[in-house]
């Protein structure tokens, strides 16, 4: 019998109670001692291209200075790259906005279909799995790096609806996978699937005190974890049910353009709900891919908190001679930038749980997007910003400029750094010249 499942048989857990215990260190390495050490992967969409003026660094190697939009992510310079010359390459049907949205993770081209985008030929699912999910399933596949979801694909403000431009995980082709925008949603599924439940304010009735039974026997350094996994929980039940009580039900629906997308005012607090969930889920081990996927391609959000009143793809088409539609789409990506520094930041500060260092140190962070620049739809540069992940072996703190290169070498450079030695992957002729070289 697996030694781990003895253990948990031991200590007489029920059902509910399993997913707070299951990934703490010192319960897992019962069953894995002496395993490698762990390595995660997050990648983090942002729609609509950027500005490239105030992304990307003049310089490169070393010495490179961050421009206003990278900001926000000043304190972790030393632990990033910055990558230039990538680009999407992949033709066929479909418009721009399209193939860079389900083309971006799968690098692969769109089957014919019937959903008519812009001026280009309509479209389908892509035809291939994407880089997230052909790593969960390697990472699955072997007893040492197994975790209870494999990967967790988390949304913020994105639509409901099912197309293209909103579906960057692909399970396969034709198989494009949903995320789930909703932080009671997930809760749920972390922490209180075992039951079928009314309310999440419920998911820690029922264990509270089989848990603090089992904490005695726990070593020290899982005890605290488990503090800080019940913690976390509470605290997004208070959350949510604060939430659920300021429904915009008391206030008056302002009027709105049919074609512009209300994100709610709170989108800001859904967003660290979501980080803390996806550290939180990471660091008790129950995956270690995500996906942190923010609204959608040719997504309309208006987003008042910054005190942008137009949406977001509308702006995007802007001349670059209106400046203040680039000033807003700066402050748009500035806060994009500023949530991936809040992700790094928990990442930076939570300890690597039973290993050295800081998780961020396993965690590679990737931010991309579908576009380069928004108002000439090109897939050209893409921006793509890699943090942390010493453990992938890249050496960090650098600007890189490659010469209009395939995302597809991107993506083969991630999955070997992780052990998996692909030779291909997506379209087989964007992956000429092998993977990039980051280490």
């Amino acid at each position: 019998m697996n030694t781990r499942r003895r253990f948990l048989q031991q200590l007489g857990l029920s059902a509910a109670a399993l997913p707070f215990v299951t990934g703490l260190p010192g319960v897992a390495s019962a069953a894995t001692k002496g395993k490698a050490k762990a390595q995660r992967v997050i990648f983090m969409f942002s729609p609509n291209g950027t500005i490239p003026w105030e992304f990307w660094p003049d310089a490169e190697g070393p010495d490179f200075q961050l421009k206003r939009i990278l900001q926000p992510l000043a304190p972790y310079k030393n632990q990033m790259l910055v990558l230039h010359g990538v680009h999407n390459k992949v033709d066929g049907d479909g418009d721009r906005h399209m193939r860079g949205m389900s083309c971006l993770l799968t690098g692969t081209e769109l089957f014919p279909g019937n959903i008519q985008g812009g001026s280009d030929t309509p479209a389908g699912w892509a035809k291939g799995i994407s880089i997230d999910q052909e790593l969960k399933n390697f990472l699955q596949s072997r007893d040492e790096t197994q975790t209870r979801f494999g990967s967790l694909e988390f949304g913020v403000a994105v639509p409901n609806r099912a197309d293209p431009w909103t579906r960057m995980c692909y399970a396969g082709p034709n198989q494009p996978v949903a995320p789930v925008d909703d932080p009671r949603q997930m809760l749920r599924k972390l922490y209180g699937q075992m039951k079928d439940r009314d309310s999440v304010a419920s998911v820690l009735d029922d264990v509270r005190e089989e848990l603090g039974r089992v904490s005695k026997k726990l070593d020290a350094t899982d005890r605290v974890l488990l503090d800080q996994h019940l913690t976390l929980v509470r605290d997004m039940e208070r959350q949510l049910d604060l939430a659920a009580k300021e429904t915009p039900q008391t206030r008056a629906m302002p009027d709105i353009d049919p074609d512009i997308e209300l994100v709610n005012e709170n989108t800001p607090q859904i967003s660290r709900m979501q980080i803390d969930l996806l550290v939180n889920a990471m660091s008790n081990d129950m995956a270690r891919v995500a996906t942190l996927q923010y609204m959608r391609s040719v997504g309309q959000a208006r987003m008042s908190w910054l005190g942008v009143e137009e949406g977001h793809h509308g702006l995007s088409h802007e001349p670059d001679a209106n400046t203040a539609a680039v000033e807003q789409l700066i402050k748009i990506n500035e806060w994009f930038s500023g949530e991936l520094a809040y992700l790094v930041k928990r990442l930076a500060e939570t300890p690597e749980p039973g290993g050295d260092g800081k998780m961020l140190d396993h965690t590679l962070v990737i931010w991309l997007n579908e576009l380069g620049k928004g108002n000439t739809h090109t897939l050209e540069d893409i921006p793509f910003v890699l943090i942390g992940g010493k453990a992938h072996g890249f050496k960090a703190g650098r600007s890189l400029k490659f010469d209009k290169v395939a995302h597809n070498r991107l993506w083969l450079s991630l999955a070997q750094s992780m052990g998996h030695d692909l030779k291909t992957f997506g379209t087989p002729v964007f992956c000429e010249g092998g993977p990039l070289q980051l280490g």
